[in-house]
């Protein structure tokens, strides 16, 4: 019987979304001490769904992140995989329609994914995204170092966030080449850099009254291509994408952006027959012309 640990029995069991999948198996992302931490937080703080409630399944004081794995379908095995980080402000993570629910669009495209809880919410003393993006390095080298024994292409590793899972996504993105963190074992030797990047509404992109991205937001020729996915109207601001993209361009680096008139902000896996429900289509699309969803020789 497998050892779930309790987020995904709780999707299991009292999520009716049609995207939902089932992982095989969750990996702690570090080997023991994880870097930095100091005890803040010892005990992780869910937030559980009724039965036909819509609040959705988060968690907050993350202090021991894990990769959960869902694989792709045996028939369809592209041998691609994405690195999934929910969204919530790096204070809470959303776990279902930002996470798990990914795998049941992916996985039937051949796709592996690996939703990763990460740390939140800020530590003090620290940057909101620091501990998060030690955890999205370490998970990268991780899935890499294990990508024989999984079945993977370790050359078609991405990484996929939603909102602040956006940010964290596009930071792992253009950080690769500074690890976070000292090096802990032979797994941290291995390369973090994603091969692509799909950034779902990202959001903390821009410096405050600036038009210019934040800091860490470092792109250069060497950072992966991407998809960019943003509604007008939303709350965030759609600059986020657009900054990125037009960095992106400047940079000589494959880049496909879509703004939607309507959407908001935080609509995720969720179905719908607006226009912007269909990113995933269009995400699709794009996953297929760079040559992710064909099996690789």
């Amino acid at each position: 019987m497998r050892n779930y640990p309790v987020w995904m029995c709780l999707v299991f069991l009292q999520l009716s979304s049609a995207f939902c999948a089932e992982p095989q198996l969750s990996l702690d992302v570090w080997p023991g001490k994880v870097p930095g931490e100091t005890g803040q937080f010892t005990e992780e703080k869910w937030t559980i769904p009724k039965p036909g409630e819509k609040t959705p399944l988060s968690v907050t004081n993350v202090f021991k992140p894990t990769i959960a794995w869902y694989p792709a379908s045996k028939e369809k095995d592209t041998g691609t995989a994405v690195i999934v980080c929910p969204g919530g402000g790096y204070k809470v993570l959303m776990m279902d329609y930002e996470g798990a629910d990914v795998a049941g669009w992916l996985n039937p495209l051949g796709v592996h994914v690996f939703v990763l809880k990460y740390r939140v919410p800020q530590r003090e003393g620290l940057t909101r995204f620091g501990p998060a993006l030690q955890d999205a390095q370490r998970a990268l080298s991780l899935v890499r170092s294990k990508a024989a024994e999984w079945k993977i292409n370790p050359a078609r590793i991405g990484i996929m966030g939603f909102s602040a899972g956006g940010h964290l996504s596009a930071a792992s993105s253009t950080n690769f080449d500074k690890r976070s963190y000292e090096t802990i074992d032979e797994t941290d030797k291995i390369s973090c850099r994603p091969d692509f990047a799909i950034l779902v509404y990202p959001g903390g992109m821009l410096e405050k009254d600036k038009p210019e991205l934040t800091p860490e937001i470092r792109v250069s020729e060497q950072t992966p291509p991407a998809f960019l996915v943003m509604s007008h109207d939303d709350r965030v601001n759609s600059e986020n994408c657009i900054y990125y993209y037009l960095a992106l361009k400047k940079a000589k680096v494959p880049a496909e952006m879509h703004i939607y008139m309507t959407g908001g902000h935080g609509y995720g896996m969720r179905a719908g027959d607006k226009p912007f429900n269909k990113w995933i289509d269009r995400c699709a699309d794009w996953m297929n012309v760079q040559g992710l969803l064909t099996p690789a020789k």
